[in-house]
């Protein structure tokens, strides 16, 4: 007869307790103090710092501490192309042919620009060439719906002048100048080239001078007592 005392069971190997990895164990101190939508980002971005995909996180602003909203429309903006030109470089392999632009943008408010690009086609061209008009925008000073007072520049060989005008002249320019006038906004104007007629050239005479201006204060008429 065997001995039912004698049969005990046998207890199984206790298994080797789970330890979390180093990366992802939080200690009690650090989970108090962190929110439990997630590390470094809790409840802002639900992910991590910041959580891109979260409501509110950081996602939404733009690193040099602006809005979007101080970015210009690029609706408020009219381009308009002066010269588009095919270019040729000789090369070791032969020739190789590419196009340039000059463009010029404006909201005809004040505000103008121009950029001159290459490209290997057209639209390539005159897209870089309307980037860099965007990042080489001035204000005109107007006095009276015309420049505040004459301005002349000079670039290469082109010499350009602008003088104020009256109110119902209008732009008197041609060439180059006129387009740059027109984006800007001015009204009455007058211009003059000399030199020469190199576009690019005038372009840039003329963004010399625009540049020359400044805005001349208006005194306000005083009220005398017998008035």
């Amino acid at each position: 007869m065997i001995d039912e005392t004698q049969q005990q069971p046998v207890a199984p190997a206790s298994e080797p307790p789970i330890v979390a990895p180093a990366s992802v164990a939080i200690s009690t101190a650090d989970a108090g103090r962190r929110p439990s939508g997630g590390f470094r980002g809790g409840q802002r971005g639900g992910g991590f710092r910041g959580g891109r995909g979260g409501g509110g996180g950081a996602g939404g602003r733009r690193r040099d501490g602006g809005s979007k909203s101080d970015v210009p429309a690029e609706a408020d903006y009219e381009e308009k192309n002066i010269e588009i030109a095919r270019v040729t470089r000789v090369t070791k392999g032969g020739k190789r042919m590419r196009f340039r632009a000059l463009t010029v943008i404006g909201n005809r408010k004040g505000r103008v620009g121009f950029g001159l690009a290459k490209g290997a086609d057209v639209a390539l061209s005159t897209s870089k060439a309307t980037t860099q008009a965007r990042k080489s925008l001035l204000t005109v000073p107007m006095v009276f719906e015309t420049i505040p007072h004459p301005v002349s520049a000079k670039f290469g060989a082109a010499f350009v002048l602008l003088k104020p005008a009256p109110r119902g002249t209008g732009i008197k320019a041609g060439g180059a100048v006129r387009v740059v006038l027109e984006l800007a906004g001015v009204p009455n104007v007058v211009s003059k080239i000399l030199g020469s007629s190199n576009k690019i050239n005038n372009v840039k005479a003329t963004f010399a001078a625009l540049k020359k201006l400044r805005a001349v204060s208006i005194p306000k008429p005083q009220l005398t007592a017998n008035s």
